[in-house]
């Protein structure tokens, strides 16, 4: 768990062999070209979903030939492992790494809920939230796509679940809540808000998503800093 919080505190995120390979092969044009184009397939995916996203239909999104897509990635799932490492780079930069800027504490711990609701509501994935589809859309489908959603979500569970950990060591929250549990409440919390935002079309949704997680701190927090 220590790990996947290190790896976000220093802006680490673990490449997958394939992504290492076709870096090696592409220089840095082709880099900056292959992060242009699987900014696209994040997108893509965020609204169509990663079992939908084929070399054929990014290229005619794009208006590019196949073979040009071949050159950056060697096939669907290749490009999916691509796609799924993207968004956790977006994710990273847009929610986590702000969020650990803040204080240790409930400040830290409050920034990371309210930048992952946000990201949400400002469409930084125009589907809504990317790892929330991706999991609903693989979690019965097991190879090396769902193990990589499966890794990402880990990496943002542990990374809660340290965050609420230092609130506890510092006094800001009580002992009485197991760290882990209590990650587990505030992302079911957020993805409730986030299905009744997207499918049931509720605009209040995500904002009574944050409200029950405020509520729900607050009821934990010692009464020094419940009083702030």
């Amino acid at each position: 768990m220590l790990l996947f919080y290190l790896d976000y505190t220093l802006g680490v995120t673990p490449k997958t062999k394939s992504t290492a390979v076709a870096r090696k092969k592409t220089g840095h044009k082709g880099e900056r070209t292959r992060e242009s184009i699987l900014r696209a397939a994040v997108d893509l995916a965020s609204l169509e979903g990663l079992e939908g996203l084929t070399i054929g239909r990014l290229a005619s999104e794009l208006e590019m030939s196949k073979s040009g897509l071949f050159a950056h990635f060697g096939s669907k799932q290749d490009l999916q492992l691509a796609t799924v490492e993207m968004a956790s780079e977006i994710f990273k930069d847009k929610v986590v790494l702000p969020a650990l800027a803040e204080p240790k504490g409930m400040p830290r711990l409050l920034a990371l809920c309210e930048r992952w609701l946000s990201h949400v509501e400002n469409k930084v994935f125009p589907g809504g939230c990317f790892f929330t589809a991706a999991s609903f859309e693989f979690d019965s489908r097991p190879g090396p796509v769902r193990s990589a959603i499966v890794k990402a979500m880990s990496m943002w569970l542990s990374t809660l679940t340290r965050a609420i950990e230092e609130a506890q060591d510092i006094g800001h929250l009580s002992r009485d809540v197991k760290a882990n549990q209590l990650a587990l409440e505030i992302y079911s919390m957020a993805v409730g808000g986030h299905w009744a935002s997207q499918l049931l079309g509720q605009r209040t949704a995500l904002a009574n998503a944050r409200q029950t997680i405020r509520t729900r701190l607050n009821s934990i927090c010692v009464a020094e800093q419940r009083a702030r």
